[in-house]
């Protein structure tokens, strides 16, 4: 997978979904906690949700630069039996649950439309139906000069979806969750990183301003990723990582051998609570004793003192 794909995907599903990874789990009542942008009638009563997120970083050099954004869209799917919505259904062996899941959304500078909708999926005794929330708002993308050769690119994403009321999980369903920014320098630009600015350039990066997300390298100097969770320049995904667990502050060796010791039972509602859960299920009774072992530890580099 491209390297950088690969990073903003650990950030997208970031939290998407915990450990134990079940429907049921406390830790997963509470969803789409990180990056959300949410409509402005919401923010206005909740101050902490934002409604726009803004990244800021600068461009050396001629050329231009493309801009993505990127968030999860939350999908309602409610199991139908007959005309009769439920929490469960058991059809063919397979047990179906009511829950949220969410879809990927990638756009480019410009007014944000995604029109409402739904889909239906047949299954034996019933259906799933899948509805999703029209979304209103606007990508804005600037650059202003800011020193001779350097400019300072701006991306504002707006979230503008009609919205009145007071409950945060219709809220979320209007909301842009998870949203980062990727930025990418065309023509033999290169970005200044952040983090750590060259000395000429640090008063210029000091009056950048980020609010929701921070802006970091990603590979070399043409790519930045500004993300809701702070990294650091160049972040990697860890080589022996056998696939997403959706929590990257924790270790992944201990989320696999977690995962190896719920329950039947629990496994049962890890694998129907989501589809992601359910290959992260699978992927994990898969691994080899090989494949633990390479969990247990690395050594990235020895540095003589």
């Amino acid at each position: 997978m491209d390297p950088v794909r690969a990073i903003a995907d650990a950030v997208l599903y970031e939290g998407y979904l915990l450990w134990p990874y079940r429907r049921s789990a406390t830790k997963n009542q509470r969803r789409w906690t990180f990056g959300g942008v949410y409509p402005r009638a919401h923010s206005e009563r909740h101050p902490d949700d934002r409604a726009t997120l803004l990244t800021e970083c600068l461009l050396e050099g001629g050329g231009g630069f493309d801009v993505s954004v990127r968030f999860l869209h939350v999908v309602a799917r409610q199991v139908m039996r007959g005309d009769e919505p439920v929490d469960e259904l058991t059809a063919g062996g397979e047990r179906h649950l009511s829950w949220d899941e969410a879809t990927e959304r990638e756009l480019g500078p410009g007014p944000i439309a995604i029109a409402a909708g739904s889909s239906t999926e047949p299954v034996p005794g019933g259906a799933i139906v899948r509805c999703w929330e029209g979304l209103r708002g606007a990508i804005a993308v600037s650059a202003e000069p800011v020193a001779e050769g350097v400019r300072r690119v701006s991306v504002e994403v707006s979230n503008t979806t009609p919205w009145d009321g007071d409950d945060r999980e219709e809220a979320l369903r209007r909301t842009f969750c998870s949203t980062h920014v990727v930025l990418r320098a065309t023509g033999g630009g290169a970005f200044v990183s952040q983090t750590d600015p060259p000395e000429h350039l640090r008063a210029a990066a000091a009056g950048c301003r980020n609010e929701g997300a921070w802006p970091v390298l990603v590979e070399g100097r043409e790519v930045v990723l500004a993300s809701p969770i702070i990294l650091e320049d160049h972040p990697r995904i860890a080589p022996e990582s056998p696939g997403d667990l959706f929590d990257g502050g924790e270790i992944d060796q201990m989320l696999v051998l977690n995962i190896l010791s719920l329950t039947d039972a629990e496994k049962a509602e890890m694998r129907d609570s989501d589809s992601r859960a359910r290959e992260i299920l699978e992927r994990t009774e898969a691994l080899t004793p090989e494949q633990l072992m390479r969990l247990h530890g690395a050594i990235r580099e020895l540095v003589a003192r």
